[in-house]
């Protein structure tokens, strides 16, 4: 029986929402390997929405995180309030300062940072359920957030002030390189750098490719 993933997008676009990048090589990668996806994401503004040609924050405009999400999905995307852990049989967050802007406030707030309500339900219940979740790039950083307590071991590659902050949470950094992933088998997580070191796709995807891969084997 195909294996039942959600995925967790923060938006459209690496500046302020989900990594175009890594979703897409996430959902690719969930696809070949049969998995069943549904695609969710908060249903609430973006912090701010950043023109991807400028880089500039683009003042007085407004998007919708889910609405955005729905770019990359090519339709509806569930609200992720609504999304029973019970249903699924795998989590997996894409990185992109979405992550860190939309999904939390660690762009804002390093360690001190909140998540939203919907996405830490979810990952909560995930855990819960002894049910496997994996982050990329930047987004390991909310999972410290939530299940920082139990001293996680996570990854964001060798970024030291990154690395700390997530320490900081209570997660125990493990340095890693592009291609490779950590996995913490006692708490089902797994975790990759992806753009938080490559500098092409393909370094990218490397990473992320195992990443699912070992997802779907603790799945």
């Amino acid at each position: 029986m195909a294996k039942k993933v959600g995925v967790v997008l923060s938006g459209c676009g690496v500046f302020d929402g989900a990594e175009i990048h890594e979703s897409v090589i996430t959902l690719l990668a969930l696809d070949r390997a049969g998995a069943e996806i549904v695609v969710c994401a908060p249903d609430v503004d973006q912090m701010h929405v950043v023109n991807h040609h400028t880089g500039k924050v683009a003042a007085g405009e407004r998007r919708n995180v889910r609405v955005e999400a729905a770019r990359i999905a090519r339709g509806p995307v569930a609200d992720v309030a609504e999304v029973d852990a019970s249903s699924l049989d795998a989590l997996i967050l894409p990185g992109g300062f979405g992550a860190a802007k939309n999904l939390c406030t660690f762009a804002v707030d390093g360690a001190s940072c909140t998540v939203d309500p919907g996405v830490a339900a979810l990952v909560r219940a995930m855990h819960a359920q002894r049910k496997p979740i994996a982050a990329v790039c930047i987004a390991p950083a909310l999972l410290a957030r939530v299940l920082g307590e139990e001293g996680p071991q996570l990854t964001i590659g060798t970024d030291p002030g990154t690395a700390s902050a997530l320490e900081a949470m209570g997660a125990a950094h493990v340095s890693c390189p592009v291609d490779e992933m950590v996995i913490d088998r006692d708490r089902k997580l797994v975790t990759s750098p992806a753009y938080m070191l490559a500098g092409r796709i393909s370094e990218a995807a490397e990473g992320i490719e195992k990443t699912v891969k070992a997802l779907l084997e603790l799945a």
